[in-house]
Order: structure tokens, then C-alpha cells, then sequence
């Protein structure tokens, strides 16, 4: 297998994978000013509870009303909104109830919103108390495992990084949020790792592991539902390389610095990355990997 070792590295590989289409159920909402309410509160009626009381949404102290609408019409809330109210959301059997939202933060990326923080009041009929509802809503997220066979042996490709929530330096997968509303996963996959790693992959040799999941799931992951929307599509990539390209990859410097990214290329043996990072991308990815191995739902690695 011929690589160009450049800007970037080219690998690929002939396998192909045909991705199952995901039918969702998605529900309108209506969000208006009320002309009675004071400024930065709005109401908002949901398709599930058009026979109670509109959800009052509210802004708090420090949110500008530009950020508030902001927070109102992005596509966080709204996806949120939607699985709340999809087969699986939580107001679907009628026994939780939205009161209340109070916007908290927004943090914007650019000219888009990128994290926004707020409480929902979810109410449960029958005891008339609050279910936990505070919210760190990122939205969706792609992560990709890198194995490359070279001399018989595996290896995976991971990214050393600063992380600043957690105060540490995390060995992960590469991997980033989707930038628009659009929902390429597949593509911010392949951009990611080409911006973390410099390698170039191609999407006919990608395998959507988080595809093998039930159609239940969603066919994504949750790292952190307790506090955190996040949902992750992880995808494997396997290829066949030279020694050199291993020996080139560990320790190259890669990232946007101008966007703060401090990213250094790691490369491990793949038997001892299980036990060699806490990263949640890195160990669901492996037991994805495993257990869809185990099962021979992976397409062949071809040379």
C-alpha cells in the first residue's frame, strides 16, 4: 500500500459499508412574546401538552436578549425539544409535564451558539416533584478509532490533549462537534481526523460502529446523559501501513492552534489501549469494535 507522507497522509482501504436510514419522528413547536410578560420571558406550546399551561422559558440575569433569542431559535434547544417529544422522549406517555426553562449561559463559537447551559423544570405528575433538569447542551458529536496494521501488529491512533474541565492531559480518540445544522457526521469524521492527526481517509472505508447499536438507541451514544445532551456517532477506520508511517505519526503536533487546540499524535498498541486511556470515546469504541467482531458484523480489511 502506497502512502503520500505529507501535509497530510492518505490511507485507505476498499471496504465499504451501506448505512442503515434513520426514520425520526420530529414534532413542530410554536414560540411566541406574550405581550403580559416581562421582558426576556417567552411561552411556548408543545404539540404533547397543548391541554396544559404554555412552557414558560426564561432568561436569566446575565443573558442578553439577543442571547436569549439566540438560545430560543438554535438548534441545541430544539433538538432537545424534539427528543423530548420523539417515541422515545420523556413527555411521551404523559406522565412528566414541561413547566419551566431558564436559560443560564450561552457561549458562542463564532457567529454560532456552541455550548448553552439552562434548568428544566420537569414535573412528574404523580408526586407533583421535579426530575433533575440541569442541562449542558453541546449537541452532536463524531469520534473515529484509527487501527493500522504494520508489521503484524495493531496500533491506534489517539490524540494527547489539554483538558481544562477535567485538569489534565487525556489521551483520546480523534474527534469534534459537528459545526452546522446540517448532520454530516460522516464528513466532520473525516475532517477531524485530518485536522487532529493529519491523516486523509476517504468515506467508502469508514464503519459506523454506533450503527450496530439497536434502532432503540438512536444509534448514538450518550457519554453523560445525567447532565450533558451530547450524543456521539463512532466510527472505526482500518488500514495496513508501513512501519514508517507509525514511526512519523507518534508525537507529530497537529490542532488549530488559533483555536486553542494543543494536540499532540499518540500511538499505541492496540491490545494495551483499553487499560492505557479513561477516555469514553476510546473504551466504548473498543468494546463496539469487539463485540461487532465477535459477531462478524465488520467488512473484511482488504489491502
Amino acid at each position: 500500500m502506497t502512502l503520500l507522507v505529507q501535509a497530510s497522509m492518505s490511507l485507505s482501504t476498499r471496504s465499504t459499508l451501506l448505512l442503515p436510514k434513520r426514520l425520526l419522528t420530529l414534532h413542530s413547536f410554536s414560540c411566541k412574546m406574550s405581550s403580559d410578560s416581562p421582558p426576556l420571558t417567552h411561552s411556548l406550546a408543545l404539540p404533547s401538552q397543548l391541554a396544559a399551561e404554555p412552557v414558560q422559558i426564561v432568561a436569566a440575569p446575565n443573558v442578553s436578549s439577543s442571547q436569549f433569542r439566540m438560545a430560543i431559535d438554535s438548534s441545541l434547544f430544539k433538538q432537545w425539544l424534539k427528543n423530548m417529544e420523539s417515541e422515545t422522549g420523556i413527555l411521551r406517555d404523559g406522565s412528566l409535564y414541561l413547566k419551566r426553562v431558564l436559560i443560564q449561559g450561552v457561549d458562542m463559537f463564532g457567529k454560532r451558539i456552541g455550548f448553552l447551559k439552562f434548568e428544566a423544570d420537569v414535573i412528574d405528575k404523580e408526586t407533583g416533584k421535579k426530575v433533575p433538569g440541569i442541562v449542558f447542551a453541546r449537541g452532536p458529536a463524531v469520534a473515529v478509532l484509527i487501527l493500522l496494521e504494520s508489521v503484524g501488529k495493531s496500533y491506534a491512533v489517539l490524540t494527547e490533549q489539554v483538558r481544562v474541565p477535567v485538569g489534565r492531559i487525556i489521551l483520546e480518540l480523534p474527534a469534534g462537534m459537528l459545526d452546522d445544522d446540517k448532520g454530516d457526521f460522516l464528513g466532520t469524521a473525516i475532517r477531524e481526523v485530518e485536522e487532529e492527526t493529519g491523516i486523509s481517509l476517504k468515506q467508502e472505508d469508514m464503519v459506523d460502529l454506533t450503527a450496530f447499536l439497536d434502532q432503540s438507541t438512536g444509534c448514538r451514544m450518550f457519554p453523560s446523559p445525567g447532565g450533558c445532551d451530547e450524543e456521539l456517532s463512532l466510527y472505526l477506520y482500518r488500514g495496513q501501513v508501513d512501519k514508517e508511517i507509525i514511526e512519523r505519526l507518534q508525537g507529530k503536533e497537529t490542532g488549530i492552534r488559533e483555536h486553542g487546540e494543543l494536540i499532540k499524535v499518540r500511538v499505541l498498541p492496540y491490545e494495551k489501549l483499553w487499560r492505557m486511556t479513561a477516555d469514553a470515546k476510546v473504551l466504548t469504541a473498543v468494546a463496539l469494535y469487539e463485540m461487532a467482531k465477535r459477531e462478524g458484523l465488520l467488512p473484511p480489511l482488504k489491502t
